[in-house]
This record gives C-alpha cells, structure tokens and sequence, in this order.
C-alpha cells in the first residue's frame, strides 16, 4: 500500500490516501482502511489527494471542458488571424481550409498526455489510484466496482466527494437522446459536425458555437430566453451581438420541440417561437444540446451514508468547511451546492480541505471575488458583481459605473470591427469608491482580468485603479483610463491617449 506523508503542525502525519473516479453498486467482502478517500479524479479530487468517470483522471476541465475547449477557440482564433495576416504584408494562399480531423487528433493527442501526467504525479506523490465507480455502504464505507466488475470494500476516517457533473439532456423532447450529442462529445468527433444547431444559451453553448463559427461552420445557436443567465446582461448582449455579426445565427424566444433523422442522414429539428407559437423546422448535420448540468449524485448511494442534497439541483449541502451533513464526509467542487462551476476554485478548494484535514492550515476557501471567462470569440472576463447585482444588494443611487468602448491597436491595420469592445468598472459611488465589479470585452480577456482580479480581491478602490500606470499599447491599460460615468450621460468612445 503507497503511503502519502504530509506534515502537520504536531509533526509528521501519515496519511493514506485513494483517489476513486465516480459513482456503483453492490458490496464485497474483505475491506481496505485509510484515513482519506476521495471519490472523483476531476480537478478538485485530484488536487485533494495530490495534497495531502468515465473521462478517467482530469474530469471535464482536462477531458471535455477548459482544454480541448480553449484548444479549438485558440483554432478559430488563428483562422480570424490569416485573415488579418495579409493586411500586415504577409501572402497568405487563398482559399485557406481548415482540417477538423488534424485538429482534433491534436488536441485529443494533448488531452491523453494529461491523463497520463496525471497518474504519474498521483504515483510520484504515493497516492494510490484506482479506477473504480464508488457508491456509499455506510457513513465510514464505500464499495468501488472496476471495469471488469471486480468490487472491493474501502473504508476511511474521511471522504471526500469530487465527482463533478455531466451535460443535461432534454430526454423530455422526441429524439433528443437518440440524435444529439453534447459538449462531452464534440470535443472527441473524429469528423467535421457540419452545419450545427447549438440549443442552449450558457457560456458552454456560447463558446462551442463561436470557435465552430470561427472554423467556418454553419452554426445556429437556439435559446429560450436571454443568454448567459448569472453574468451582466449589458456584456451578455455584447457577446452575442458579435458573434451574430460574424456569423452565428441566433434563433431567439424558441424552443425545440422534437428531432428526426431524415432519410439522407440529416437531422430534422422540429422548434415553437414562444412569441408568436408559430412552429419551424430546420435541417442540420448536427445538433448539440447545452441546456445545463446535472451533478453525478444519482449512483452514489449517498442516503446510506445521510448525505443530504438539494430537492431541486441533486447537489450535495455543504458548509463553510466544505462538509456536508456528515461531519467526515466533504464536497468539493462541481457537485457541491451554492459553488461556482469552475476548475480553479474546485482545485483551491481541494488543496484548502486537504491541509485542514492535516492539520497544515485553518484557512476555507473564499468564494467571494472568483474571476472567470467566457471564451467566446470575443472574450469576455469579469470578476466580482455584475451591475445588476450591485444595484440588487446597494441601491441604484450607490452605484458608479464607469464605462468605455474602445478598439485595440491590432484591429486597426485590418479594421477589424471593433463596436463591441467595451469594458465597465462597478463601484460603490461614496469615497473612495471601493471597486465592486470589472467586465472586459475584447482580445485576451482572460489574461487581462487575471491581474486585476487580485487587486479587487485585496479591496481596490476607484482612485488607486486611476493612479496605476497602464502598459502602453496595450488593450489592459484601458481598464486604467475609465473616465466616463454611465450617470453623467457622456459618450464613453474612448478616442486617443
């Protein structure tokens, strides 16, 4: 048995430590005590056990989310930058084609490398990985199944629960389940989707409709209400303004009713208009359902161990100190409730979870300021409150919003468009104006947010943003010249230095 060591404040633990991917049934006799035991092999898990599914070890960010995800938008990304190539001398041949099979073996290639590099680390660190599907039997025990079906009986002092969770499928449409395919399986097509129908209005949706738009497809994103639901609606109707005029089309108030496959292979979508009830069809190659995500609970038995979850989201209850019902057993993660569906914070999280365990640190994990991005074709990256929620928790009148359109230096020689370009700063209005919110629409969004999240998090205020020296030319340093109040009713262009 490999033994993980870590130090704790009273010196040497030893710790033995499992890593368990995922949800099965039935139990064996014979049994296997350790003092932790983590079920899931996705980020959070792999950062618990590293400390102290049927995608195997990485889960969804590795296997079928953040990577392969911002590997194809990398891709299309390159194809908007051919075209701009020839406008700074370069002779590129025309046509320029794409090949989706050579890009997708690259990828995949890349994404099996960290499924390996993964098992390394877990061996290197003495961690023990099995590759079972696990399901409660008490409090104390979980019973983990292999692919043969060989079943063992493990026990442990504590559990942690990281299994994540999976795409939604709308089983309630005709056809859904038996003709589409989601965000898991795009990312592994061995062949071009074609002309693609994206159902769904989250940034998942979003980001797989830009970078295939972005690679030349035909793609048509059909959403029931407004597009990404929890970020600031202004920046939400940015994002999908430009990608509706580079390509995506949008198929607005609709939604499917029904999927057929036609005698030449293609597949029938049968949708209502809500607004008016009137009903259409269209035809595509594919159709790619991203309607949300439902937490891997449902085989984990969790009711044998007194794990409670949401009645509404099968999510699992936690506290503060990541713990659920069960003062042994934690969630951590995608799985867990009230937690933001995101690979840094479930890693933050794990490491956080593993050291109080160990008795290394007392530090939880805060959830409060966590920046994210969108990865559409114009990158979106925000941290903090949207400008509806800081209205929502200060009031109208309590609130400064800073505003500016601009257009990066790298658009100009090609005269890309850049109407959509646009960043906001949300602040409280009162002195000295304590930063509550960033939003930044343009190229690298996500490297931009990056630094100013930290600022935000150590409780910047507007006057010290406005006292930071930007980097000149750059599409940051715009974050630094935020002038225009939205109250004063100016226009934000931003025009010159």
């Amino acid at each position: 048995m490999a033994m993980a060591a870590l130090r704790g404040p009273a010196g040497r633990f030893r710790w033995r430590v499992r890593a368990v991917p995922g949800g099965a049934r039935g139990a064996a006799a014979g049994q296997q005590c350790y003092d932790l035991l983590v079920i899931g092999g996705g980020s959070g898990g792999l950062a618990c056990a590293k400390e102290g599914t049927r995608w195997g070890l990485g889960g969804t960010c590795v296997n079928v989310g953040c990577i392969p995800k911002k590997l194809m938008h990398q891709a299309a990304l390159l194809g908007g930058s051919l075209h701009d190539a020839s406008h700074f001398g370069w002779e590129v041949a025309q046509p320029v084609r794409h090949d989706w099979r050579k890009m997708a073996e690259a990828v995949q290639n890349y994404v099996k490398s960290l499924n390996w590099g993964h098992r390394v680390q877990l061996q290197d660190r003495k961690v023990k990985y099995f590759n079972f599907k696990a399901s409660f039997v008490n409090k104390h025990t979980v019973c983990g199944v292999s692919k043969g079906g060989k079943e063992a009986l493990l026990s442990a002092e504590h559990i942690v629960i990281a299994t994540g969770g999976r795409p939604r499928y709308p089983t309630h449409i005709e056809g859904a389940l038996e003709y589409g395919i989601t965000s898991d399986d795009i990312f592994w097509l061995k062949e071009s989707p074609g002309r693609t129908l994206v159902v769904g209005a989250s940034y998942v949706a979003l980001e797989c409709a830009g970078f295939l738009t972005g690679l030349g497809l035909d793609t048509t994103v059909m959403m029931r209400s407004v597009p990404l639901r929890t970020f600031d609606q202004q920046m939400a109707s940015l994002v999908t303004n430009h990608m509706a005029s580079h390509g995506t089309r949008f198929l607005r108030g609709c939604i499917p009713l029904k999927v057929e496959r036609l005698s030449d292979g293609q597949l029938q979508v049968t949708w209502v208009d809500l607004a008016s009830d009137r009903k259409d069809t269209g035809t595509f190659d594919t159709v790619l359902w991203a309607v949300g995500r439902v937490p891997e609970t449902g085989s984990l038995n969790l009711e044998k161990a007194g794990v409670r979850t949401s009645p509404d989201s099968q999510k699992i209850l936690v506290d503060a100190q990541e713990a659920t019902s069960i003062p042994h057993i934690y969630a951590i993660g995608d799985v867990a409730e009230g937690r933001p569906e995101l690979t840094p914070t479930a890693i933050m999280a794990g490491r956080l979870l593993a050291q109080r365990l160990c008795g290394q640190s007392s530090d939880l994990m805060d959830y409060d300021n966590v920046p994210t991005t969108v990865f559409t074709p114009l990158e979106y990256g925000c941290v903090g409150l949207s400008e509806e929620e800081a209205v929502a928790r200060h009031g109208e009148d309590s609130v400064e919003v800073y505003h500016a359109y601009y257009k990066p230096l790298e658009f100009t020689v090609p005269e890309r468009d850049a109407s959509q370009c646009y960043i906001k700063m949300v602040c409280l209005r009162e002195p000295p104006r304590l930063v509550l919110g960033l939003h930044f629409l343009g190229p690298n969004a996500g490297e931009v947010t990056q630094g100013f999240a930290l600022g935000i998090k150590c409780g910047a205020s507007y006057e010290q943003v406005m006292r930071t020296v930007g980097i000149h030319p750059t599409c940051a340093e715009e974050v630094v010249k935020l002038r225009i109040s939205k109250r004063s009713g100016l226009d934000p262009t931003v025009t010159g230095c």
